[in-house]
């Protein structure tokens, strides 16, 4: 969601700006041949000070369907661009399109006039325009950009950033490889946005079966499998709904998953030799899908959390969700091929390449893993999970809800046992919240009053799943604090939904009916986010770091998007030291697209 001055509506002003359904992923018209959107060659990397990038319309042919794509130098993904910390960059980018574009520079320190938000730090760059951005780099590590026009972002516009450090890295590998994830549609995202606001769980096949049925009431007797689908049924949420454009099979237009530009048919491959170091930089560059990433037979050593170096964590997994990036290192022993795999949060499908000796060499690959329900702690957060525990006690599957009510008035006297895999532990003390007026009203259907804190949940469809799962509780960002005072305020924000309207915003208001929130220049504060949906979202700040806190208030990682998981509270502090106007939001586009987006106004 971009905003607009001078009187024009915001509304107006955005679609004005960046409507990508004029071009974005159309079909190839009947004038240009399969050889024009023939297969990209390797994607291209940029070093140096000086940058001449090229936005336009270009063939590509990603998933057997020659479409029309929004390129970066002719390429999907965009070049790789390789910068030195200390350096001053230029950056001229041309804009080819019929439409308005930009270029945000995510988790990069820079000045607001250069941070490429239209609407907030500049007009865009009309059609033919070429804009010149130009900032220090004051920062090292794994980041990336991308537009922040409408839906360009979904139809190719984004690629990697690299920054290497002024004094040599901290972790010394003897080879690195970018993994750039990514999600493809050969559908207009202007009509995939329209059937989400008609029907939110249109690209959702993963729903309740009989078999599923016949398995509650196995486990939990017939009343109970019966009062357990009640539930859902007057709740009008699906236990299934964890993404919005899934990479379900059976609809044309849905997701198709990509690694470095690459579907799974094409076998990315990243090249090593026996016991050499590989420092993989993973970047989730996708604009709706979380993904989960695993290397078969290999341990991976994280040591990077969004460009920021962390105490090394040893994992056989992580997850990665839209617009993180992490550094992770592994050291193969033997000469043979392993599957890097990456499948989606909601298990409709995956994506995978190869780390091997030499192009070619294939590993097996993994089969997708069964998905979960949510549980009651993914919709109740502590209060769920302790009702969960009493249950487990032997107080029968009502488990003492009978007296919960909740989320806007509805009675969840019938939510024990709904969770098919085991709920995270609760926080000691649950926190209680207060509701901002605005909560209350057609955009908003679920209420979550005291929100779990806990960072050592991996989350849904992780869960006890045998592998060492990485969490927010493992990192920790190597120096510490950047800003060593304690936060003057506190500014509570809740992540607020309707699913079934497919209305996301802050606090009830989406983007449009809300006020920008201010920062006093030079102040420490603490924002919190209560996520009142069932669905993760990560959030974005542009312009300033958040310092993620423990649930006690300890300094944990620096870091550009925090993902709060469903009926979660985090905080995290922010030291306002950019002036200017930034943009805040959710980074699933769709979501952003929507209403869940926030000015804040530094001064």
């Amino acid at each position: 969601m971009k905003p607009a001055s001078n009187g024009v509506s915001r509304r107006k002003f955005v679609m004005s700006l960046g409507s990508s359904g004029a071009f974005g992923g159309v079909a190839l018209p009947p004038s240009l041949s399969w050889a024009a959107a023939a297969e990209q060659t390797g994607r291209t990397e940029l070093r140096g000070t000086e940058f001449d990038l090229e936005i336009a319309q270009t063939p590509v042919n990603l998933t057997g369907q020659a479409r029309i794509g929004t390129t970066v130098n002719g390429q999907i993904p965009a070049p790789t661009l390789r910068w030195r910390e200390g350096d001053t960059v230029t950056l001229r980018v041309t804009n080819r399109l019929p439409v308005a574009s930009s270029i945000h520079w995510h988790g990069i320190l820079v000045p607001a006039e250069m941070d490429g938000v239209p609407g907030l730090s500049f007009k865009g760059i009309a059609p033919g325009e070429t804009f010149v951005y130009r900032f220090p780099v004051k920062q090292s590590g794994t980041y990336w950009y991308h537009s922040h026009s409408r839906f360009q972002e979904q139809t190719g516009l984004y690629g990697p950033i690299v920054i290497d450090p002024r004094n040599g890295p901290r972790f010394r590998t003897d080879r690195e490889h970018v993994v750039l994830l990514s999600d493809w549609t050969d559908g207009v995202p202007e009509e995939l946005f329209r059937k989400l606001k008609v029907m939110s769980g249109f690209f959702n096949f993963n729903q309740p079966t009989v078999g599923d049925f016949k398995r509650d009431i196995a486990q939990m007797g017939i009343q109970g499998a019966l009062e357990k689908r009640k539930m859902w049924n007057r709740m009008r949420m699906v236990p299934t709904d964890l993404g919005d454009l899934t990479g379900t099979t059976q609809l044309r237009n849905a997701a198709r998953y990509l690694l470095n530009g690459k579907a799974t048919d094409h076998n990315w491959t990243g090249v090593f030799q026996a016991r050499e170091k590989v420092r993989l930089r993973f970047i989730n560059g996708s604009a709706t899908t979380i993904f989960d990433v695993r290397i078969p037979g290999l341990k991976m050593i994280v040591v990077a959390a969004d460009g920021q170096d962390v105490h090394p964590v040893t994992v056989d997994e992580f997850r990665i969700s839209v617009a993180e990036t992490y550094d992770v290192i592994v050291e193969p022993t033997e000469e043979r091929a392993y599957t890097l795999f990456a499948q989606s949060i909601d298990r409709t499908n995956f994506v995978r390449g190869t780390l091997a000796p030499r192009v070619g060499m294939q590993a097996p690959v993994p089969e997708v893993d069964k998905p979960h329900w949510l549980t009651m702690t993914d919709m109740m957060g502590a209060m769920g999970t302790m009702e969960s525990m009493d249950a487990a006690k032997g107080e029968g599957e009502m488990g003492g809800m009978h007296e919960m009510k909740g989320m806007q008035g509805m009675d969840h006297s019938s939510m024990a046992g709904m969770g098919a895999e085991g709920d995270a532990k609760p926080a000691k003390k649950p926190p209680r919240v207060r509701h901002a007026r605005t909560e209350y009203g057609p955009g908003v259907d679920m209420h979550v009053d005291m929100p779990r804190t806990n960072l050592d949940d991996p989350g849904i469809n992780l869960r006890d799943n045998g592998r060492r799962v990485l969490t927010y509780a493992d990192l920790h960002t190597i120096g510490g604090p950047i800003d060593g005072r304690e936060p003057g305020r506190d500014i509570e924000l809740h992540l607020t939904g309707n699913m079934e309207r497919f209305m996301w915003s802050f606090d009830g208001q989406k983007f449009s009916e809300s006020k920008p929130v201010h920062f006093r220049f030079g102040e420490r504060l603490r924002l919190v986010l209560v996520n009142d949906t069932m669905m993760n979202h990560p959030i974005h700040l542009h312009g300033m770091w958040g310092e993620l806190e423990s649930p006690e208030g300890e300094f944990l990682a620096r870091k550009h998007t925090i993902n709060v998981q469903p009926a979660q509270r985090v905080t995290y502090r922010v030291t306002a030291d950019a002036m200017g106007r930034w943009a805040y939001h959710c980074h699933l586009l769709y979501h952003m697209e929507a209403g869940m987006f926030r000015e804040v106004h530094v001064s």
